[in-house]
């Protein structure tokens, strides 16, 4: 059995009114489940269900009203270092090269100067962004701000990577190649990722399993396995005819045409 990286025990989280009123607001209810060492897990579910609160809750952003989450068999109660947050939008620091923005994660950590060039060198090379190191954020296209976003990401090397809609914002054609670098990368790298998305067939490709939430208070209500072969290559994966019944059940698991979902 791998090794578990993730785990969510329990998980509850209720938000407090606002003076002036108003009632208490139960995001995410009794929620478990748990990411192995290397796995990708999907998480989708209609808007407002708590996914990305549960993001914030693992990477110590937030903490549960009840319940516990562990990261590598310790308990997350404050920021944590073994994990790395990927976001929409990419938040690369304007007044930074984008090789100085790669590094910043490893400033934090105080990595020593030599190592620190080294290590970005390393990850600019294998996201492809390695011949605009020296660019500033506002001269590059969106797509190639979330490739220095990604290696931003990686490297610190964290346990585990928590990934929120990362490429939504992308035209389809972009997404799809960052797709497959992602997918790549995690594979070449070992990762383990716990990745949300309103996309199912980007779920399907480049998951091992989707996790599908209802809608508020969200908790799990099924687990599906992909059980597909290519999962380094999303590309490949979307052809394959099973895609398309692995989709349908995700759909009819969701009540599309019922719920309201957000623009994939």
């Amino acid at each position: 059995m791998p090794d578990i990286r993730l785990e969510f025990r329990n998980v509850t989280r209720r938000f407090q009114p606002q003076r002036g009123g108003g009632s208490v607001v139960v995001a995410v209810e009794d929620v478990s489940f748990s990411v192995a060492d290397g796995e990708v897990v999907s998480l989708i579910g209609p808007s407002g269900c708590g996914k990305s609160t549960l993001l914030n809750i693992a990477s110590g952003l937030d903490r549960a009203s009840s319940g516990r989450v562990f990261v590598d068999s310790e308990e997350v109660t404050e920021v944590n270092e073994h994990v790395a947050f990927m976001l929409q939008k990419d938040l690369l620091l304007p007044w930074r090269t984008i090789r100085d923005n790669v590094e910043f994660g490893l400033e934090i950590q105080g990595v020593a100067r030599a190592e620190r060039r080294e290590r970005s060198a390393s990850w600019l090379e294998r996201c492809h962004i390695a011949d605009f190191a020296g660019h500033y954020p506002h001269q590059l296209s969106g797509g190639m701000r979330q490739r220095a976003a990604l290696a931003r990401t990686l490297v610190t090397d964290p346990s585990v990577l928590l990934l929120d809609e990362p490429f939504s914002a992308l035209d389809a054609q972009t997404k799809m190649i960052l797709q497959q670098d992602l997918a790549t990368t995690l594979g070449e790298a070992g990762k383990t990722a716990l990745f949300i998305t309103h996309d199912l067939v980007e779920a399907v490709a480049l998951s091992d399993r989707v996790l599908v939430m209802s809608a508020r208070p969200g908790h799990i209500i099924d687990e599906i396995a992909v059980d597909l072969p290519d999962r380094a290559d999303p590309l490949a994966r979307r052809q394959r005819p099973e895609v398309g019944n692995l989709v349908s059940r995700l759909m009819t698991l969701l009540h599309v045409g019922e719920v309201e979902l957000d623009a994939a």
